[in-house]
């Protein structure tokens, strides 16, 4: 397939080996962008730095654009050497080189992405970093939990303007539910580590925003930036496939 091509975007093309590039250690879904907002997006735990270094390629020359996560510091190394265009996230680990070829859609409005504190800007930078390379306009509102709720309150005007949100909070993760009182807009809830003993790693927080006793808050895994921009790209391209 040449490059920039996409093929058939039917679902039942998923299952024809035309969707699937074998490399003997992966097989690569090259034309899951043309099903869903989001193409696959390689996952560095787990895999050597060739191994990401291979699959980049493959996503690059079928679609022109590949993106990857939660890298360490010897996939990054061999990234930017493979690939000295490309652009690196440092705070999310997160690398991309070339361009989706999917335009923004006329109207979409933009995403607020809002953090509890700066501990947790990993988790949001991930998000901001995926919805980016979806050419999706984010707008960041950092540092404004519920421990100093006035930062939240001088944000809010902002956060209003935006036509969908993700949260990102630790420790009691309350965030969430205080702005989903005060938004009408979708909102994804990313749980983080962050926190003492008794935050379990995210577990505590991942239990309380399950637990908000505000409806419609979607939640995602503990520290997965990437699945909250996935379900903001579904929420607002999802229905234009």
């Amino acid at each position: 397939m040449a490059r920039g091509s996409h093929g058939s975007g039917r679902p039942e093309a998923a299952f024809s080996g035309s969707s699937v590039k074998g490399l003997g250690f992966a097989r690569v879904d090259v034309l899951r962008g043309t099903r869903q907002p989001l193409p696959e997006v390689i996952l560095g735990k787990g895999k050597t730095p060739s191994d990401i270094v291979e699959i980049a390629r493959v996503l690059m020359e079928h679609s022109g654009h590949a993106i990857a996560t939660r890298l360490d510091g010897e996939a990054v190394s061999a990234l930017r050497e493979a690939f000295p265009e490309g652009r690196l996230c440092e705070r999310a680990m997160a690398f991309a080189v070339g361009r989706s070829s999917r335009p923004r859609p006329r109207g979409e409005p933009a995403v607020a992405i809002v953090s509890a504190g700066t501990a947790d800007l990993r988790s949001a930078e991930e998000a901001a970093f995926v919805l980016e390379e979806m050419r999706a306009v984010v707008r960041r509102f950092y540092d404004v939990g519920v421990a100093g709720i006035h930062r939240l309150g001088e944000a809010l005007p902002g956060i209003e303007g935006c036509g969908a949100c993700i949260a990102v909070a630790g420790m009691d993760a309350a965030l969430p539910s205080v702005l989903g009182g005060l938004v009408g807009i979708p909102l994804v809830a990313v749980p983080t580590s962050t926190g003492y003993g008794s935050a379990f790693e995210g577990l505590s927080a991942l239990l309380a925003m399950l637990n908000s006793c505000v409806p419609g808050v979607t939640v995602v895994n503990i520290d997965n930036g990437l699945g909250a921009a996935a379900a903001l790209l579904r929420i607002l391209r999802g229905h234009r496939r």
